[in-house]
């Protein structure tokens, strides 16, 4: 370890070992602490020390004795629900918050993203002034989880019974129209199949509410077929938006995971054109199987913060991936029906709370229901960290 030579700012730069610097991080994102508010708070009581003998704190991060398991001493409460995180927007006055509709929310994956103030691997994702004002899903799993964590209510049942009940007007529509028809892994009929279908649904949700811009996530299969894609880009063309088509490699905005999935993003006239946010890392960058979740490899199962695992054996025809150490993980599937991939170290499947953590869920978003449901609520939701980023890139369209 090296640190600069002290003067009169504030400023402090210190050079830790790589495997220290994971340690840290990945304690810090199951504390839920920042690393300036830990760094503090160590050095106040460092300080004290000199003065005075004081007991040595408790670590919220444990791994116990050899007849006792492993746990976490963590109280998990509510994500977004008990944040304290003002908006400001630089003179002491609130920032303005903007409406958003959110269609076939799932767990909730882009509503958080969108909503921000929350942490993972180390670094805090702060609050965006985006308000979710109405919200859907058909499923009665993810409807509980998503109230659980997003604190408030969720309109369960189907879009077309449920879409008088929205809000006359939004400033924002988001969703990731359901994609099983679409997917490389589901039965490819095509966007007029039973359930991507359903993206006219979100046509005429934009159609009615006249949002400034709206955001549509997909699988990248969508590409790979020219009269899905044109015929998609057509419908929403067709309200009057200026819609761009971008393909997302989520591991570039520092999930850890090699998902790819394509966004639409439409502007109204006269709103500024979406630009993509750039990337912010490389293949030599990515963050690592290891690095989300080697902090992990110790804990015994524990269903109260959703550590849990298929006992599923090896599949002749899917779920015989195992993780590398140092890539990111593969896509977390939502049907894969317990053939989720291995750990890259153990001789078990990776827990949900694992798969969780790859998809960039923060420790304190649980699941509020059995393994097989949590499997496809992970692996259908877009991961918060990617929805960040391009929740950023949409308040620049609206400012």
């Amino acid at each position: 370890m090296r640190m600069a030579q002290h003067g009169e700012s504030g400023r402090i730069v210190v050079d830790v070992e790589p495997e220290l610097k994971r340690r840290i991080y990945s304690a810090l994102s199951l504390s839920g602490g920042t690393l300036k508010d830990w760094f503090i708070k160590a050095a106040e009581e460092y300080c004290e020390e000199h003065r005075k003998p004081v007991p040595v704190s408790n670590v919220r991060y444990t791994r116990s004795t050899k007849t006792a398991p492993a746990s976490l001493k963590e109280d998990f409460q509510p994500a977004i629900a008990t944040a304290v995180e003002a908006n400001s927007n630089g003179n002491g006055k609130p920032a303005k918050k903007y409406t958003v509709v959110s269609m076939f929310s799932g767990c909730g994956g882009m509503d958080l993203g969108f909503t921000g103030g929350f942490e993972i691997f180390g670094r805090r994702y702060r609050s965006l002034p985006f308000e979710i004002v109405w919200a859907n899903d058909i499923s009665p799993e993810a409807c509980k989880t998503y109230e659980r964590n997003l604190g408030h209510k969720i309109h369960r049942g189907d879009i077309w019974e449920l879409i008088d009940s929205m809000p006359k007007k939004a400033d924002v529509v988001v969703g990731g129209f359901p994609c099983q028809d679409i997917s490389v892994n589901g039965k490819r009929a095509g966007i007029n199949g039973a359930r991507s279908g359903l993206y006219r649904a979100m046509v005429e949700a934009i159609k009615r509410l006249q949002p400034k811009v709206f955001v549509a996530e997909n699988v990248k299969a969508l590409l790979r077929n020219e009269v899905w894609l044109k015929q998609v880009l057509s419908d929403f063309r067709s309200l009057g938006y200026e819609v761009s088509c971008e393909l997302y490699r989520a591991a570039d905005y520092g999930v850890p995971q090699t998902r790819e999935r394509v966004v639409f993003v439409g502007t109204a006239k006269g709103v500024k054109p979406f630009t993509p946010p750039p990337p912010e890392r490389n293949a030599s960058s990515w963050v690592t199987a290891r690095e989300a979740i080697g902090d992990l490899e110790h804990l015994d199962e524990s269903p109260h913060i959703n550590h849990i695992w298929s006992k599923a054996n090896v599949s002749p025809e899917q779920g015989n991936r195992r993780l590398h150490h140092d890539r990111p993980g593969y896509t977390i599937r939502a049907e894969c029906h317990g053939n989720i991939q291995f750990h890259y170290r153990h001789p078990r499947r990776i827990s949900m709370r694992e798969a969780a953590r790859i998809q960039s869920f923060p420790d304190k978003f649980l699941f509020m229901c059995g393994i097989r449901e949590i499997e496809r609520q992970v692996g259908n939701a877009v991961p918060p960290v990617l929805a960040w980023h391009v929740g950023n890139a949409v308040l620049d369209c609206l400012k």
